[in-house]
C-alpha cells in the first residue's frame, strides 16, 4: 500500500510502498477514505511539533474509513462500521493501525471528507471557548478566522450566542467567515486590528490561533476581565505576554491544546466530541473542505496550508 512518510525531519517527505499492516491486541485495522491536514502536519515534517512520532513515520493526525479487521479481544467497533479517529499520525495512508478505543462511530449522513477533518477543529473551539467561559450576548474576536480552526470558532462562538469579529487576510477569506456566522469582519491585510475591533467595542473573548502580532494587537483591544485563548503559532512567532497589561485590565491569558487535553480531563473531551457530532447530525454545523486532493497529491496539499492559500480545510482521500 502507499503512504506519505517522513524519513528524516527537515526534508520532504516521500510517497512509498510499504506493507498493510495488520492490528494487534486492543487495535482495528481501518480502510482509509480520507485525512484531514492540519498546521501540526507541517511541524511534525520540521520536527517543531510537541508531540513528533520517532522517524520513519507517516503523516496524518485524523482519518475517517471503515474498519477492515480487528485485533485479538476487539468486539467493537465490528468490521465494516464508518469510523472517524484522532491518532496523531498514519493517516495518510490507503489502509491504518489504531486503538479501536479511538474509533468514534459516524452519523449516517456524514461525508467522509466532513468526518476526517471534524474532530480537532471543531474539538478545539469548542472546549476552548467553554474553558474561557464565552457566555450569550458576549463579544468573541476569532483570529485566522478563515483556517481550519479559526472557522470552526466562528461557528461554535455563533452556536454559544456570542456576537462575533472575524479577523482574516482578504476579502475572499472574509466572506468565508461571513457565511460560517460572523457578525463583523476586520481585513488583516489592510486594517488596524487594535482600533477596528475597539470601534466595535471591544472583545470579550479572543480566540488566537496566529500569534505574533495580531496577539499584540488583539490584546490591546481587550474589554476589561476579558480572556485571550492561546491555540497556536500560524505566524511563525510566538508572542510575549506584557504583564503589565494582562494585569492592570485583569485579563486572563488561557492557553489550549487539544491534542494532550484527554490527559486533563478526557470525560470532558469526549463529551464535547458526543455534542459536536449531535449537531452535526441535526444540522447545525457544515464544515467547510476548499480543497480535496487524492494521496498522490498529498504534498501539494500541504503545501496549500504552508502557502495559506486555503480556507478551513484541506483533506486528502485516498481513492
Amino acid at each position: 500500500m502507499q503512504a506519505l512518510q517522513v524519513i528524516r525531519h527537515g526534508t520532504a517527505p516521500r510517497l512509498l510502498d510499504i506493507p498493510v499492516p495488520q492490528p494487534g491486541a486492543g487495535q482495528v485495522s481501518i480502510d482509509i477514505a480520507a485525512c484531514g491536514l492540519n498546521f501540526a502536519d507541517l511541524l511534525m515534517v520540521s520536527g517543531d511539533y510537541q508531540a513528533c512520532p520517532p522517524v520513519p513515520f507517516t503523516l496524518g493526525m485524523e482519518v475517517a474509513g471503515t474498519v477492515r479487521a480487528t485485533g485479538p479481544g476487539v468486539s467493537h467497533p465490528p468490521v465494516g462500521s464508518r469510523v472517524a479517529i484522532y491518532a496523531g499520525s498514519g493517516g495518510l495512508a490507503q489502509t491504518g493501525v489504531f486503538p479501536a478505543d479511538a474509533c468514534i462511530p459516524l452519523p449516517a449522513t456524514m461525508d467522509m471528507a466532513d468526518a476526517a477533518g471534524f474532530q480537532i477543529a471543531y474539538g478545539t473551539s469548542h472546549l476552548a471557548l467553554q474553558k474561557a467561559g464565552l457566555a450569550p450576548g458576549q463579544t468573541l474576536l476569532v483570529l485566522g478566522a478563515a483556517g481550519g480552526v479559526g472557522l470552526t470558532a466562528v461557528e461554535v462562538g455563533k452556536l454559544m450566542g456570542a456576537r462575533v469579529i472575524a479577523c482574516a487576510r482578504g476579502p475572499e477569506k472574509l466572506a468565508v467567515a461571513r457565511d460560517a456566522g460572523a457578525d463583523h469582519t476586520v481585513d488583516s491585510s489592510s486594517e488596524d486590528i487594535r482600533r477596528r475591533v475597539k470601534d466595535l467595542g471591544g472583545a470579550d473573548v479572543v480566540y488566537d490561533p496566529v500569534g505574533g502580532e495580531q496577539f499584540s494587537a488583539a490584546l490591546r483591544a481587550c474589554n476589561r476581565g476579558a480572556r485571550m485563548i492561546v491555540i497556536g503559532f500560524a505566524s511563525g512567532t510566538v508572542p510575549q505576554v506584557p504583564a503589565n497589561i494582562i494585569m492592570v485590565k485583569n485579563i486572563t491569558v488561557l492557553g489550549f491544546y487539544w491534542g494532550g487535553y484527554h490527559e486533563i480531563d478526557a470525560a470532558a473531551r469526549a463529551d464535547s466530541l458526543a455534542q459536536l457530532f449531535d449537531w452535526y447530525a441535526a444540522g447545525k454545523l457544515h464544515p467547510h473542505v476548499s480543497h480535496r486532493l487524492p494521496l498522490e497529491r498529498a504534498a501539494e496539499a500541504l503545501e496549500l496550508l504552508r502557502a495559506r492559500k486555503s480556507t478551513g480545510k484541506v483533506v486528502v482521500t485516498m481513492c
